[in-house]
């Protein structure tokens, strides 16, 4: 159970619900490093510590088991997510600390993941552990040490190897074990910010490895149909979720040139809407958008009515196919680039590719044929 320094449990509030906060795997880090460390200078075995989080917010966090070691002590922490349970969800977050002649050296071990390319805020050849972590573990051992003492630092999270082969750790360069994160040390269950957070950082890596032209897809089928059907550079594509203009912005503060926006023809549909958050509770008119371009092409009562009630976007593929209406996929995402441009004040320039389910091309602008080539892909011809 997760307190605050008030003893209230944590929770979080989505509709009429409240759910339980959790705790990250960075606060369930320096936790960890806190109860070996009172262990290791005060001889004190506690069952319950708390550390404090960069908005200066105590998180009372359950310890599991302490003890000492030839060289020095141990404590653990099982990561709880509170009601936004993931991968990383009940795993063992250990700290091993032993005395250091001064100073405050923190490792990674088992199961935390290593640095291997750049564009994360960890430097090529570290562990997994971002800046905020870093310094929360920090804080939470810096007043313990005794004058002229130190401490070393390892972090180890048995069963983190199997667990990141469940995240997107391999897409940023990540091997061997997850990653150390949080910037808030606790979890909001099914939160937004935190999805968010973890897409920006596939914009900061392809920026580091010198690409200025990105294409952005909403998940992970879309991702695998640019990468395998189409040729584009894995470290260029980049999931969006449905979060379009948060991307779009995102890419544009980091400087790229050009984003070709490729998905499939629900999602692009509802850009062309001027829709940039595509999640279906929070905003839909995909029909409606489809047929509106329908009637610039043949406005027939009856075929934007069909198309007004028809039960899937891939049946109304198939409607216009079948009568040869090709050119309104076209206009739609001559449509969706034009909007997400305006999105980002004309800061980057934007094509958008509209596809099938099943990965077949239905139309493009001509952005997004000349963005492909410039990028190096010569199928969308």
């Amino acid at each position: 159970m997760i307190r605050n320094d008030a003893g209230q449990v944590e929770t979080y509030s989505r509709g009429k619900k409240e759910l339980r906060c959790g705790i990250t795997t960075g606060a369930s880090a320096a936790a960890a490093s806190r109860a070996a460390t009172l262990l290791l200078y005060r001889d004190q075995y506690n069952t319950l510590v708390s550390v404090v989080n960069p908005q200066g917010v105590y998180i009372s966090v359950p310890v599991e088991s302490v003890r000492r070691t030839s060289g020095g002590a141990r404590a653990a922490v099982i990561k709880d997510g509170g009601d936004d349970p993931d991968v990383t969800n009940g795993l063992e977050i250990i700290a091993h600390v032993s005395p250091a002649p001064g100073g405050i050296s923190i490792r990674g071990g088992e199961g935390v993941g290593t640095v291997t390319m750049p564009g994360l805020p960890v430097a090529v050849g570290e562990p997994a552990i971002n800046p905020v972590p870093l310094k929360m573990i920090r804080d939470a051992v810096a007043d313990l040490l005794p004058e002229g003492k130190g401490v070393e630092i390892t972090i180890s999270v048995p069963g983190g190897a199997g667990a990141a082969k469940r995240t997107l750790n391999h897409r940023l360069g990540i091997t061997g074990g997850i990653s150390i994160l949080g910037t808030s040390g606790i979890v909001r269950p099914m939160s937004e910010e935190a999805l968010k957070d973890s897409l920006v950082p596939f914009v900061s890596k392809a920026s580091a490895l010198g690409f200025n032209r990105v294409v952005l897809t909403p998940g992970g089928m879309g991702y695998a149909q640019a990468v395998e059907k189409y040729g584009f550079k894995p470290e260029c594509v980049i999931e969006m979720s449905n979060y379009v203009g948060f991307m779009l912005e995102q890419c544009a503060d980091a400087g790229m040139e050009s984003v070709l926006l490729w998905g499939h023809i629900g999602k692009v549909a509802k850009v062309a809407g001027g829709i940039f958050n595509t999640h279906s509770r929070v905003a839909d008119g995909r029909r409606e958008v489809l047929a509106a371009h329908i009637a610039l092409y043949m406005p027939k009562k009856e075929l934007i009515a069909e198309i007004l009630n028809i039960n899937t976007l891939e049946g109304a593929v198939k409607l216009l196919e079948d009568r040869g209406l090709h050119a309104v996929f076209e206009n739609i995402a001559a449509r969706a680039s034009r909007r997400a441009e305006e999105y980002v004040w004309d800061r980057i320039r934007v094509g958008t590719v509209m596809t099938a389910r099943d990965g077949r091309i239905l139309g493009m602008d001509r952005s997004a044929l000349e963005l492909g080539e410039l990028m190096g892909c010569i199928r969308l011809k």
